[in-house]
């Protein structure tokens, strides 16, 4: 086998399993998607939900919360300081809201390395309800939120989740997040779903308490460095599944800065390769940028030019993103291609660095991350810089 065919059979291949894995990731994602019927009895429902500071849509979001259309739910706020800026904003949406049962809880548990997570125990022992929500503060929710949520609960279900979908990108660096969050991550996630390898994702998270009291408790979720890595671990061994919700729950972006996009996807790096080398050691090639040189060196044996090989090549991956975002009706504009493109030009340096642990920024400040700088990031709003 020549060189040449050698090459166009990897691009040949790459592109197969990209599109393979839009179409499979639209087939959830699509805005058409014809609503799942609800179960005949739906339960009343805890959300705890971790805050920390004013974020920039926080007004929004903590109104999406208190407008879910759904029987019987109960708020569960937890904060870490009573000092925590956003308790007026919380406790004022309280007062506003006296029909829909809402608490804010102060303190923090050491149980973990992680502060979100020991953030949300207090919440979660307080909840009382059997069907609990783990949902970050920068969510925001659809009236049908819970619906959709316990509607995708099956017999062998041990967690729904959600992985963020953003939107209401306003500038060029907020394209780029779309970039990784929508038609990169999100596509992968759903992909993983649909062949029986489905994982959680902390933005959202549905548990049913028995589920995680059988496996040790809350504080058996305390033991990773993630909590939804924790969770789609400790499912596992119980021979349960994680399974996402259809059509994926957004939150808004706003505008971005470059240093922070990189800061953030160099810390969730680092946490994937922490909590699963194995698969972390695949994601390199799941960049465009080896599936183009090898299209554009394969070129010649369909009589090609190396140039006229990577132009189809890319015209067919990014072609496939492109579908898959207006399927979904994500953030689709003239800046997604070059997005698209300058995130698969990050990809394999993230993943050289996130074998790494050189010095990252957390809220503006350095720090070569160990295991609790590590779980810090992860708890981290995409809404703070």
């Amino acid at each position: 086998m020549t060189i040449s065919a050698f090459a166009a059979g990897l691009a040949a291949t790459g592109l197969g399993l990209h599109v393979l894995s839009a179409a499979l990731a639209g087939g959830r994602c699509r805005k058409s998607l014809p609503e799942r019927s609800p179960p005949a009895y739906l339960p009343p429902i805890s959300i705890v939900q971790p805050l920390c500071g004013v974020e920039p849509y926080s007004r929004e979001t903590l109104a999406s919360i208190f407008a879910l259309d759904y029987p019987e739910y109960e708020i569960v706020f937890c904060i870490s300081h009573a000092v925590d800026p956003i308790a007026p904003l919380v406790r004022g949406f309280i007062d506003a809201h006296p029909t829909i049962p809402a608490r804010l809880l102060v303190g923090d548990d050491r149980i973990g390395v992680n502060p979100k997570f020991n953030n949300v125990v207090k919440g979660w022992k307080a909840a009382r309800h059997s069907w609990i929500v783990m949902a970050d503060s920068n969510v925001l929710m659809p009236p049908d939120y819970l619906t959709r949520l316990i509607s995708r609960w099956r017999p062998d279900t041990g967690i729904v989740s959600s992985p963020p979908i953003g939107s209401r990108p306003e500038n060029f660096v907020a394209h780029l997040e779309c970039a990784f969050l929508n038609t990169y991550q999100a596509r992968w996630q759903y992909a993983a779903e649909s062949v029986g390898h489905g994982f959680a994702q902390g933005k959202t998270m549905l548990y049913r308490r028995d589920v995680i009291e059988a496996a040790g408790g809350i504080e058996a979720l305390g033991v990773e460095t993630a909590e939804d890595a924790a969770s789609t671990k400790l499912i596992r061994r119980q021979g349960l599944h994680a399974y996402l919700v259809d059509r994926p729950f957004a939150q808004p972006i706003g505008p971005r800065r470059l240093r922070a996009v990189w800061n953030r996807q160099l810390r969730w790096a680092r946490i994937r390769r922490e909590c699963f080398p194995g698969h972390f050691g695949s994601e390199i090639i799941t960049t465009s940028v080896f599936t183009l040189l090898a299209a554009a060196i394969g070129a010649r044996d369909f009589r090609l030019s190396a140039g006229s090989g990577l132009l189809l090549a890319a015209l067919i991956w990014y072609g496939a993103e492109a579908a898959l975002a207006r399927a979904a009706g994500w953030p689709l504009s003239r800046w997604s291609p070059v997005a698209w493109l300058v995130r698969d030009l990050m990809l394999p340096w993230l993943w050289v660095k996130g074998w790494g642990a050189g010095q990252v920024e957390w809220r503006g400040a350095a720090m070569a991350p160990g295991e609790e700088e590590l779980a810090a990031d992860a708890a981290e709003p995409i809404g703070q810089g």
